[in-house]
């Protein structure tokens, strides 16, 4: 005898707390009570990861197919200081077009009630108010999607089901000349061109950094190319000049290189396919074959274009020439770790900006300054890691940033560093190894550009370009250090259990083909807190050994899952990669957990 419903686990969802309040509902506050009968999406995201971004580009198709059953309810969750102001998710939760409700939950008081590690993880709660699945990272849109059609028949059938429009009620837009503008460039004929990023257009402004002269794109998120009103860009963000006639253009969240012809507006595509690049992806080909992941920004350095490839934590090269593109450093792994191209760690790397034996990169999520030299090794001007940053001048290697975006090239062999989330401008001179600040008072700046004696800095929260001279003295400023707002997990010293739950999505079974479908790296900040169960293997559970002399440190995992339909009779069953990469801290102490589960996908049953 069987049931009709699936068995499945089902815990009670804990209550909705944020003391940031609502937004996207007309200022109506909501109670999980109030959503009982509809399946619940919650999206524990911040806006300052890329890999929270893919997500709400994941759910937007299921948002729309399920409208009358499904809410999707975004939990904002800061890592960085920046992230708990309010008026800072306001802005996010429109710059990147999040078109559902979204809770503001500073302290992470609903983070912490849902036991969540991660950056992204998405939790489904089902009609009578239980949590029936848990998903960390990418990915996961699909085996959501037919979650929701298991609910959506079940509870249609027990009568729970509660069809009708959601609570989304869209903000009133308003009438700014750009709106969260990414980049700029000057243009030979001394105008700018700036990637008017929340518009999915371009647009070049005279000198003044104020008139507009022409838009490009049609102003609607899509992937077409063509004249300046028929091409579509979605979320554009990096622009260089390849010669004096065109200008490549990182188009985010389209994953691909677009071509501008400034003398007749047309936009062409140089690279990508509009798909995102997985684990197994081709890494190197024909550039208009391979896949790229979110690249953020583009420079040329040594005859190439590099691209800053913010969703893989790599950075990548175009040739223009041949017409192909190839990884150039980076590992996919995140962090920061110097040494060679192909070993290096990056952390979002979101600003490029070369010089005759640099490339300059501003290394977003690690809030470090680094360059890459001309033999392709990797070196780190300012920053330690994932967790340390804040505000502090001084001797660049204890300096502090927060979530650089963007850094230029200044004529004195100095670099200016968009130090976004300080709202701040700031200078680091390798002659002198100090790092100054050069303006405060900005809001959200995420590049410059040098124009004569003055650099124009995109001030991306304020909508516009903002002029400064270029400073003789430094701004002085009150020094503050932040760690990440997350609690360590407290764990035992000696052996700890590592369990990564990973539950095929209905109708899916690991895909074993082509060897182990599972993989699992881990590594540690110390090195020396793993005394055992560092590196990569096949099997998603591993034991550790804790040093207990180290009390306190960063677990870093990645886990990786791929799974296939489960039906014979598909010659080409559809296969999907589930991925995630967990940073978390702990705190040995005695007493502490011998078990660290993180959850992939499904329930963690133990």
């Amino acid at each position: 005898m069987t049931d009709s419903a699936p068995r499945r686990a089902r815990v009670r969802a804990p209550e909705l707390v944020g003391k940031g309040g609502w937004l996207n509902t007309g200022d109506t506050q909501y109670t999980l009570a109030d959503l009982r009968g509809r399946i619940v999406v919650l999206d524990f995201w911040t806006f300052c990861c890329i890999n929270c971004l893919h997500v709400l580009d994941e759910l937007r198709e299921l948002e729309e197919k399920h409208r009358d059953t499904v809410v999707v309810i975004g939990v904002h969750s800061p890592k960085f200081v920046h992230e708990a102001e309010h008026q800072a998710v306001v802005d996010a939760v429109e710059r990147y077009g999040v078109e559902h409700p979204v809770l503001d939950d500073p302290e992470l008081a609903t983070w912490k009630q849902y036991a969540v590690r991660a950056w992204p993880t998405l939790v489904v709660i089902d009609p009578e108010g239980y949590v029936v699945a848990q998903h960390a990272g990418e990915g996961h849109a699909h085996a959501i999607e037919r979650l929701v059609e298991e609910l959506e028949a079940e509870h249609e059938a027990k009568g729970t089901l509660r069809r009708g429009d959601g609570p989304y009620v869209p903000p009133e837009p308003e009438p700014t000349t750009l709106r969260f503008p990414g980049k700029a460039l000057l243009l030979p004929s001394g105008n700018f061109l700036v990637s008017d990023t929340t518009r999915h257009q371009l647009v070049e402004l005279a000198e003044d950094a104020e008139t507009v002269v022409r838009r490009i794109g049609s102003g609607m998120r899509g992937f077409v190319d063509g004249g300046p009103q028929e091409a579509s860009f979605s979320e554009p963000q990096g622009l260089a000049l390849l010669d004096g006639g065109c200008v490549v253009v990182a188009d985010t969240v389209n994953h691909a290189l677009r071509r501008l012809d400034l003398a007749t507006g047309a936009v062409t595509t140089l690279a990508g396919t509009g798909k995102q690049w997985w684990q197994g992806s081709a890494t190197s080909g024909p550039a208009r074959g391979v896949d790229l992941s979110s690249p953020w920004d583009v420079a040329v350095f040594g005859g190439r274009v590099w691209i800053a490839m913010a969703g893989v934590h790599q950075l990548w090269t175009y040739d223009p020439e041949a017409g192909t593109v190839a990884v150039a450093a980076g590992t996919t792994n995140e962090g920061l770790v110097d040494g060679p191209a192909a070993q290096a760690w990056f952390a979002q790397p979101s600003g490029l900006a070369a010089t005759a034996d640099r490339l300059w990169l501003a290394d977003s999520e690690t809030s470090a300054l680094r360059w890459v030299d001309l033999d392709g090794r990797v070196h780190t001007a300012v920053g330690t890691g994932l967790f340390d940053f804040g505000h502090r001048d001084g001797a660049a290697g204890q300096a502090l940033l927060q979530h650089p975006l963007g850094v230029t090239a200044l004529p004195d062999g100095s670099v200016a560093v968009a130090d976004t989330y300080n709202h701040a401008l700031r200078r680091y001179d390798p002659a002198t190894g100090e790092v100054t600040t050069l303006a405060t008072d900005l809001r959200e700046p995420s590049d410059a550009v040098l124009a004569g004696e003055d650099l124009v800095v995109v001030e991306s929260a304020r909508h516009r370009l903002t002029r400064l001279r270029l400073p003789e003295e430094a701004v002085r400023v009150e020094s503050v250090a932040h760690r990440t707002r997350r609690a360590a997990t407290e764990v035992a010293p000696g052996t700890l259990r590592l369990d990564v739950v990973f539950q095929a999505p209905a109708g899916q079974k690991l895909d074993t083909r082509y060897g182990p479908s599972t993989r699992l790296l881990v590594s540690s900040t110390p090195p020396g807190l793993l005394l055992r169960g560092e590196g990569a293997d096949t099997d998603l559970s591993r034991e550790l050994e804790l040093n207990p002399a180290v009390t306190e440190g960063v677990l870093h995992v990645s886990a990786m899952a791929a799974s296939c339909d489960d039906d014979p009779s598909h010659e080409y069953p559809a296969c999907h990669v589930h991925q995630q990469d967990w940073g978390v801290p702990v705190r040995l102490t005695e007493g502490g957990a011998d078990r660290l589960p993180l959850v992939l996908a499904g329930m963690d049953e133990q």
